[in-house]
């Protein structure tokens, strides 16, 4: 039996789709509802939020109101709310309103606010955090 993802409550009032370990799949998805990924996806993914177990691998882009990363992820990421959980690694440019990012997270690409009111947070092991307040590009 996989391993639960965590505690996340649908967005849009209760319904989400899964995709497990076993699942790899080649191509674009576009969802209405969550989107809970714990296997592999080769193409661009479209969604509400999206919630990325650690044994994950997605390559292609992400554009999502919410994403919560926790595996591996080739390309860009866009959403309102970035959560980067200490076993992502990442190698593509975020675009963001909130980022969170937790100590021991890889990422290896640009960081960018959509606005001026963007703001970051670094969470160290011991749950303290750090508030950056980052301008938007001009």
């Amino acid at each position: 039996m996989p391993k639960p993802l965590g505690t996340h409550r649908p967005i849009n009032g209760g319904t989400f789709s899964l995709l497990g370990g076993d699942t790899s799949i080649s191509g674009n998805i576009t969802a209405t509802a969550d989107l809970h990924i714990e296997g592999r996806v080769q193409g661009d993914i479209a969604c509400t939020a999206l919630v990325q177990a650690e044994s994950s691998e997605l390559v292609g882009a992400i554009n999502a109101e919410t994403a919560r990363i926790a595996g591996r992820v080739e390309g860009s990421v866009s959403a309102r709310e970035v959560v980067i959980l200490q076993s992502a690694r990442i190698r593509g440019d975020i675009t963001y309103d909130a980022l969170t990012i937790e100590q021991g997270a890889q990422l290896d690409g640009r960081l960018t606010p959509r606005n001026a009111q963007s703001q970051a947070v670094a969470r160290g092991r011991d749950g303290n955090e750090a508030r950056l307040i980052l301008a938007a590009p001009e």
